[in-house]
Order: structure tokens, then sequence, then C-alpha cells
């Protein structure tokens, strides 16, 4: 997979977030990190504002994609790090990064 292909896959996984779309941008993550893959961070919880990609690359063997989304809670900075499993990319792991201007 390209990076173009890469980053229009990482566009439609932050549009389900976006949407609300819990259901699809989970089945975009690798299952077996689900029961702890949350642990620790901040995500999106239901009505985003808004959002902007700032970041889609390659690292190594693993694609990177990190967002800042915009909630009624604040301002969270998501990057998700994705692994090739069984010929498709999923979301490994979640880390927060920090967002100029949010509250720490």
């Amino acid at each position: 997979m390209s990076g173009e292909d890469f980053r229009a896959l990482y566009e439609r996984h932050v549009g389900y977030v976006v949407s609300g779309n819990m259901k699809a941008a989970i089945a975009d993550m690798v299952q077996a990190n689900l029961p702890t893959v949350f642990d620790g961070i901040s995500v999106p919880r239901g009505a985003v504002n808004g959002f902007e990609i700032k970041d889609v690359r390659s690292e190594g063997d693993r694609q990177i994609g990190e967002t800042v989304y915009d909630t009624p809670e604040g301002v969270i900075g998501l990057r998700s790090i994705w692994e090739l499993h069984d010929g498709q990319w999923k979301a490994a792991v979640l880390e927060n990064f920090p967002v100029p201007g949010a509250p720490a």
C-alpha cells in the first residue's frame, strides 16, 4: 500500500471518529489490543466540533497518523500507530501528543 493509499484509509478512519461511528472506527483496530489500547489515553467520546489531520507518515514498517480533535471536553491530540495484520493496516497503538494551546 502506498503512502497515498494509507492516507485515504486514515482519512476514512478519522471520518468515522468525527461522525461518532465508533463501531467502524474500532473495526479498523487490532482486535487483540482492544482491552488495553484506550488505557490512559484521551479520545473523542462523542461529538466532535472540528478536527485537523496534522501528519500522516511511514516509520519503518508502521504507518502513523496524527489528528487534533476539538471536542466539547477540550482539544485532543491523538496519534495512532498502524501495523499490517493479515495484509490489512490496523491501528495497533494510540498515544496522545501535546497540542499548543490545549489545557495540560
